[in-house]
């Protein structure tokens, strides 16, 4: 290390969700700040902390106010329950900005959601002092009209948020490459725009973010590595057993187990490209019908974790600074079994029983030469609401007005 080195130490929290965590403000408030208390004693009192947190932390948020639909047992069936329960603010959506159901659902709420969301983050940036990747949720695009957000209509990303320790936002980056349960035959989202990706240099790091897939896939890597980032991002929400055989887009049909492909992502990141160091967060847990599992890393150079060591299912190998252990070891099939009885659904006692971790690794890193970049209108916006500089979109009086258009579209639909 020279003397112009800057020290940073990286956390990646791996939380276990339920449903149960975000039917209320209270509940997704508690889950929220029992993750930086696991954070807490990794955090280093002499130098920048840098807190990573899970992908599509935010999406559950749309069964907020609907925990009596939780014995409805599916995400699908527990949507459609919704859906109808709030059918005088899901449908002018549907009708009026032209979406699915699903994103009707989660457009119907999302003002107030993107709301609990940003400033539950902005609170616990200031309250632990750490530069905090939020993880990420579906969020509108806003932009700012007097002391009022006004929103796109009908846009919807599953976007990352960057805060520093006052709470300040320092960019948010929307994820490009959706996996097909997030496009439109699942939660419906957006992609995001290739050509807006940016790295944003800070003291923790010049922060480039890779949600997930996108940490795949060349096009993104490349563009993050040619703007000089040194610190990669992938917060994730791999939603499958993790020991079970997953094709991966764009060639679905090359089954392979998922972590050997997941080796080409922040492993493959930080082994072959100038990005330094890596940190990526995986969530756990059954979250309703649906399963998620992984194994938690921070990457780096590989003299700097010459120890081997990997996922489970595949060959040790230097590089690894940091890794959550999965639940066991052993050979394949035995793994691939353990993945079907922790899954939800199989009704075994070891269900849900995934493991928690929390992991640090401290980062050396260059001084950065990089020119932050220019905030968007979005940024702007979002900056503004931080810092209760301005209001969230109010709701428009199109509750009454669904009420009564509902009986009319009814009776044109009969009469067809």
């Amino acid at each position: 290390m020279t003397s112009s080195s800057r020290r940073v130490r990286a956390v990646a929290v791996q939380p276990r969700w339920h449903a149960t965590d975000f039917v209320t403000a209270d509940a997704f408030r508690h889950w929220m700040r029992a993750q930086l208390e696991e954070a807490r004693p990794h955090l280093a009192p002499d130098r920048p902390n840098l807190v990573v947190l899970t992908e599509l932390n935010g999406l559950p948020l749309v069964l907020r106010g609907g925990g009596w639909a939780l014995r409805l047992r599916t995400f699908e069936r527990v949507a459609l329950a919704l859906f109808v329960a709030r059918l005088p603010r899901t449908l002018p959506v549907l009708l009026r900005e032209r979406v699915s159901p699903i994103r009707a659902l989660q457009l119907a709420g999302i003002d107030a959601n993107t709301a609990l969301y940003l400033r539950t983050c902005r609170d616990l940036a200031r309250e632990y002092g750490v530069y905090l990747c939020c993880g990420s949720a579906p969020m509108p695009r806003y932009s700012r009209r007097g002391d009022r957000l006004t929103r796109t209509p009908g846009l919807l990303t599953n976007q990352t948020v960057l805060l520093d320790p006052q709470g300040d936002l320092i960019g948010v980056t929307d994820k490009i490459h959706l996996t097909p349960d997030e496009q439109g035959g699942g939660v419906d989202l957006t992609p995001g725009d290739p050509h807006e990706l940016r790295v944003f240099p800070t003291p923790a790091g010049d922060l480039g973010v890779a949600i997930s897939l996108d940490a795949f896939r060349p096009d993104v890597i490349g563009s993050l590595e040619a703007q000089g980032c040194t610190v990669l991002l992938q917060p994730d929400a791999n939603g499958s057993p993790w020991t079970a055989r997953e094709g991966l887009p764009p060639d679905p049909a090359n089954l392979r187990d998922q972590p050997v492909a997941w080796l080409e992502s922040s492993w493959q990141v930080t082994s072959t490209t100038r990005i330094r160091y890596a940190v990526n967060p995986m969530v756990v847990g059954n979250l309703l019908d649906l399963t998620f599992d992984g194994q938690s890393g921070i990457t780096g150079p590989h003299e700097e974790a010459p120890l081997p060591r990997s996922y489970v299912m595949t060959d040790p190998r230097p590089g690894f600074l940091a890794l959550t252990p999965w639940v066991e070891d052993g050979p394949p099939e035995q793994l691939r079994r353990t993945g079907q009885l922790l899954a939800a659904g199989s009704g075994h006692p070891r269900e849900n029983a995934y493991r928690t971790d929390t992991l640090h690794a401290d980062l050396t890193l260059p001084p950065t030469t990089l020119t932050p970049p220019a905030p968007t209108p979005h940024e702007d916006a979002l900056r503004a609401l931080l810092r209760e500089e301005i209001r969230p979109p109010s709701r428009a009086p199109w509750a009454v007005l669904a009420l009564l258009l509902l009986p009319l579209l009814l009776l044109v639909r009969r009469n067809r």
